[in-house]
């Protein structure tokens, strides 16, 4: 295990009526905030009206921006600065899924900066002064409620690029269950897929012996697999929701990931994905990620994947290691695609091969030299080619 820091000072107020708390966690740095938020979920479940309420309720005055998109853009982040600086705002409230979420810590990075914010997407070092972040989060998926990364996508140059600082922590994260029994089964499944691919970037390591990292990482797949299938078949299944929740902001919070190190392969070649096409983000990771296990299932890597299959899927630790890490790459395959109903192919995604050449080239220069096996860009092409 390798050396490491570990530090999360995101406070959560977990669980039903917890949005009641946030008030007076935010009135310790602010009394003029930004609301943000998507498309307009939160005005149709009530969430926007007791939100406003307890809002005013205690002197809170608020500037609203609206329509932040899947994949937040870059124009999405420049508007949210402009509006900090026209209402002189001093924290930001952002409400919904990952990407509301990502785009206000950028938004928070950018109301201080002299240049355009996707300076600070190419170069984390020039994050300067920030506004504080609180959230309530809708969606079960992305873990940014408890750490300092956003993903912000810039469609003139098709690129999706992480910003990650440590000043970007939210400050406080409402993380209520009930929010999420209306996210549809499809993005529940999507969200499924992306906290076990976050899961996946770490547990897969060149690093041995983080025996507590990798166990807790186990418990939280494991957790995953149940839970999520319970999220489909019952939407309103409280504690379903409520385990996937947890979760999702275990599996990239730092615990599980402290120690270990190197670069996500998965991630690198869905951001470009998104990048190009727009995708769902966890619909990309789902279907690249059985073909990426099999990509780089070998002599050396068959003991981490044959562990997988035992302590994860239950598989007879008897049979031979290729046969057991054989069945777990299937069983994983088999429950994003029929157990989760995700699309299988890139080309259910509406993904052709036009820029596939393209997407691999910037996947493998964001480091997956480092990667749990190394990935060239003839690499990502097979991997792609895979999934057509």
């Amino acid at each position: 295990m390798n050396n490491f820091e570990f530090y999360t000072p995101t406070r959560i107020l977990f669980g039903k009526g917890q949005i009641h708390n946030l008030p007076k966690e935010i009135l310790k740095k602010s009394n003029r905030v930004l609301l943000a938020y998507g498309g307009g979920s939160i005005k149709k479940n009530g969430l926007y009206d007791e939100i406003t309420a307890l809002l005013k309720e205690n002197n809170i005055e608020y500037a609203e921006l609206t329509g932040i998109e899947p994949n937040p853009k870059i124009t999405s982040v420049r508007e949210g600065v402009k509006c900090c600086r026209d209402h002189n705002i001093t924290a930001i409230l952002a409400v919904g899924g990952g990407s509301v979420i990502d785009c206000c810590k950028a938004i928070s990075a950018g109301v201080h900066y002299d240049g355009d914010p996707w300076d600070l997407v190419l170069d984390r070092s020039l994050v300067g002064q920030v506004l504080p972040i609180y959230d309530i989060l809708t969606l079960s998926a992305t873990g940014t409620e408890m750490n300092p990364n956003a993903v912000i996508s810039n469609m003139e140059t098709n690129d999706k690029k992480c910003l990650g600082h440590e000043t970007l922590k939210p400050v406080c994260s409402v993380l209520d269950p009930s929010y999420t029994c209306s996210v549809s089964p499809y993005q529940t499944a999507a969200g499924t897929a992306d906290i076990m691919s976050h899961i996946f970037e770490v547990y897969f390591s060149t690093v041995e012996n983080a025996m507590v990292q990798d166990a807790i990482s186990e418990g939280l797949l494991k957790v995953c697999i149940t839970c999520g299938k319970k999220a489909i078949q019952n939407p309103n299944d409280y504690d379903a929701r409520a385990n996937l929740m947890w979760a999702s902001s275990l599996a990239i919070n730092g615990i599980n990931s402290c120690g270990k190190g190197g670069s996500w392969s998965c991630h690198s070649m869905e951001h470009q994905l998104s990048a190009y096409y727009d995708v769902t983000h966890g619909a990309g990771l789902a279907v690249l990620t059985p073909a990426w296990f099999r990509h780089v299932l070998n002599n050396a890597t068959v003991d981490k994947f044959a562990a997988y299959g035992v302590n994860v899927w239950g598989i007879d630790p008897k049979l031979d290691k290729l046969q057991i890490a054989e069945q777990a790459i299937q069983k994983t395959a088999d429950f994003f695609f029929k157990d989760m109903k995700l699309p299988a192919t890139l080309t259910e995604l509406g993904i052709n091969e036009e820029f596939l050449a393209e997407m691999a080239g910037k996947a493998a220069d964001e480091g997956l030299e480092d990667a749990y096996v190394p990935l060239a860009k003839e690499d990502v092409i097979k991997i792609y080619r895979s999934c057509m």
